[in-house]
């Protein structure tokens, strides 16, 4: 079969700072092994450019500079873009996520800071011009909807399904049986342990997401929908997780040890898929 890096999916990732690189390697890498064809990290100091090809070489590099995102968007074919992870919150980091989202029209995953940046409007995401999935751990989902959130499943799943729905988007709510969503159809995963309470455990997450994106995308099938891209991206993280507590146990698995292990966990998912249909 014929194809190139391009058949695969291009995926933007703007994320790390100065203090976090780790949170853009760790998306990064989630995206590469999740199958993106072509990655490039927008970079925001210099310094990411200087430490981050040691970490990632695969990938291509981007200085935002001075310029606004979306000037660099110019030109540009990419099939998803990840914003967050590890980008700090202030004015200029919200100012970028505005930006994007009245300048693209393609997908798009808000990860970590970009949501923390919002505050309490999730309105503001229902404006864009992109399909949003939303990657908040609850902490992120109580501060975008101004109240807390209980740990009772019930009320994660009515809290992921109205910011879902006041964002207009497809919300992936973190943590214990992570809700997946996007306002009307409602998925609990049952996949992943407590070991994956870990740094930079989301950062991947986020990285695999966009890569799922831009892989239907690419498909051009209609029953790969986003919704379906973001299932399966959560599904398939906390198997990874799962299948890194079973050789390393809960306590010692770290978000590197997620990356490693997501190869046997997209193996073990599509040999479950294909048992699925066989059997129908």
């Amino acid at each position: 079969m014929n194809a190139h890096k391009g058949d695969a999916g291009r995926v933007l990732l703007v994320a790390g700072s100065a203090t976090m690189p780790g949170a853009a390697a760790l998306a990064g890498r989630g995206a590469l092994r999740a199958g993106a064809g072509l990655l490039t990290i927008a970079c925001q100091t210099p310094a990411l450019m200087r430490t981050l090809p040691a970490a990632l070489p695969e990938a291509t590099y981007l200085e935002l500079g001075d310029q606004k995102l979306s000037a660099h968007l110019a030109g540009r074919s990419d099939d998803a873009i990840v914003v967050g992870p590890g980008l700090g919150v202030n004015a200029a980091i919200r100012a970028l996520v505005e930006d994007l989202l009245e300048s693209y029209a393609g997908q798009i995953v808000l990860d970590a800071d970009a949501l923390s940046v919002l505050g309490q409007e999730p309105e503001i995401l229902a404006g864009a011009r992109a399909q949003l999935v939303l990657t908040p751990h609850s902490g992120e989902a109580s501060r975008l909807l101004g109240r807390e959130i209980s740990s009772d499943p019930s009320a994660r799943r009515d809290a992921a399904m109205e910011l879902a729905r006041r964002a207009e988007a497809i919300v992936c709510l973190k943590g214990r049986g992570t809700v997946v969503t996007d306002g009307e159809r409602v998925e609990v995963n049952e996949t992943g342990n407590a070991g994956m309470a870990t740094a930079g455990s989301g950062d991947v997450l986020a990285g695999i997401c966009a890569a799922y994106l831009a892989s239907s995308l690419k498909s051009g099938s209609d029953e790969f929908d986003a919704l379906r891209a973001a299932r399966a991206a959560v599904y398939v993280h906390g198997l990874a997780g799962d299948l890194a507590a079973a050789a390393l146990g809960e306590r010692a698995v770290i978000a590197s040890d997620l990356v490693e292990a997501l190869g046997a966990a997209q193996l073990a998912h599509l040999s479950a898929a294909h048992a699925a249909e066989a059997s129908q």
